[in-house]
């Protein structure tokens, strides 16, 4: 072989590697992509662009996707359900970070807040949960999700309360990586969990610590739906 034709060779061979680096890099870039260390590990960003279409109704924040289909086959369950569509609404509901003391003062330090407008149900959170585990808003988003109308009372909250304790208590044993204690938000989900452990695995302290939030001193009783104190 002369030398012409080794060079063209080795030249074709660059040419042919130089085009293929690229979809090899975008391949490995996709499959290598650094997800929040409190995400668990089967969360990757190829499974997560999976279930976004299932979610997407809800709003436009991944970690909330992460957050509802943490609920799968938890206590949480019908909390999902609700936030995907099966409410009084008939509609799924839209989840937002927002500063809730823009919708009332009071609201303020407020972790979250159902709020329904028209026929539209909303949850909104607190922007300092931003970078919350996702297990943690999981928790959060099961309590909120029972709020479906503009009644509220004493043994809606107790429900409510303890839903999210017992979602905790699950997703705490089944992804361990939720539980960093130094968030805020984890903070109170571990207090109602000692709550929820303490009453047995019931509402038995949770409904006084209800009881006694100043937040629900004028909440009725009972309201539609929650009958029962």
């Amino acid at each position: 072989m002369n030398s012409n034709k080794f060079k063209k060779l080795i030249l074709a061979g660059l040419l042919i590697t130089a085009f293929q680096l690229p979809a090899i890099s975008a391949k490995k870039n996709e499959e290598f992509i650094q997800m929040p260390k409190t995400y668990p590990a089967k969360y990757t960003s190829k499974y997560i662009k999976q279930i976004t279409p299932i979610y997407k109704p809800t709003g436009k924040e991944e970690i909330i996707y992460v957050a509802l289909d943490m609920l799968k086959g938890t206590n949480g369950e019908f909390s999902r359900n609700a936030i995907l569509g099966n409410n009084l609404s008939g509609r799924p509901v839209k989840i937002e970070f927002r500063d809730l003391g823009t919708i009332n003062p009071d609201y303020a330090e407020f972790d979250a807040l159902g709020w329904k407008k028209n026929k539209q149900l909303f949850i909104f959170i607190n922007p300092r949960h931003k970078d919350a585990p996702p297990g943690a808003l999981a928790a959060l988003l099961s309590h909120e999700a029972l709020h479906q109308d503009e009644f509220n009372s004493l043994a809606e909250e107790t429900y409510a309360w303890t839903m999210e304790a017992s979602v905790w208590y699950e997703i705490s044993k089944l992804y361990p990586e939720s539980n960093d204690e130094l968030h805020p938000l984890v903070v109170r989900e571990n207090t109602l969990k000692k709550l929820f452990e303490r009453g047995s695995y019931s509402s038995r302290y949770i409904k006084k610590t209800v009881m006694s939030n100043e937040g629900y001193k004028n909440l009725p009783a009972t309201s539609p739906g929650f009958e029962d104190l």
